[in-house]
């Protein structure tokens, strides 16, 4: 590992500028910056979802697992040319979403955010999940992006969704089903 920061601020980047893993800088606007800006907010909400009460250790496990892997992802997008997530990361996730998956119901209605906090916050989590993917498909058409990074992301946010589904089935709150004839058409 490299230095540790020692001092927080350095005002480099008071120019609208931020420095990447290579050492070049670039705006703090850009694609690149913007990508992986967003996996460091993917993996803030998580560990909300890990803070709410009631979350169990499997699920817990899981998410810790998945934060390391995101700060992985973080690293390769804001490194130009780094590989750090593989297909086995990718691999893990199937299995992992398709252990959780394997005792839920088939989905018969479209599920609406909600069903306690922990559940409601890895929907969120999942939202902020496709925004990152996104992102990463934006800066691959401009740039060199390694198919994985869009990959791990896409199988990601189908795992919070599951995780989801199971938190509000645990919680007791229940998942909250969309009503769509809830309101009179005219």
């Amino acid at each position: 590992m490299g230095n540790r920061l020692s001092k927080i601020y350095t005002r480099t980047g008071d120019d609208g500028s931020t420095g990447l893993g290579d050492g070049s800088r670039t705006g703090k606007d850009s694609l690149r910056v913007g990508a992986y800006g967003t996996v460091d907010e993917l993996n803030s909400c998580i560990g909300m979802v890990m803070a709410a009460d009631g979350v169990d250790e499997d699920i817990r496990e899981a998410l810790a697992q998945i934060q390391h892997e995101l700060f992985d992802l973080g690293g390769e997008l804001c490194i130009p040319g780094m590989a750090m997530v593989e297909a086995r990361d990718i691999d893990r996730l199937e299995s992992v979403l398709d252990g959780f998956n394997a005792d839920l119901p088939a989905l018969k209605d479209f599920i609406l955010p909600g069903g306690g906090m922990a559940a409601a916050t890895c929907h969120l989590a999942r939202t902020i999940c496709r925004r990152a993917e996104r992102e990463v498909v934006a800066l691959a058409r401009v740039e060199t992006v390694r198919p994985e990074a869009q990959r791990y992301l896409n199988r990601l946010s189908d795992l919070l969704f599951v995780m989801a589904r199971v938190l509000a089935r645990r919680s007791g709150h229940g998942e909250v089903l969309w009503q769509h004839e809830r309101r009179p058409r005219g």
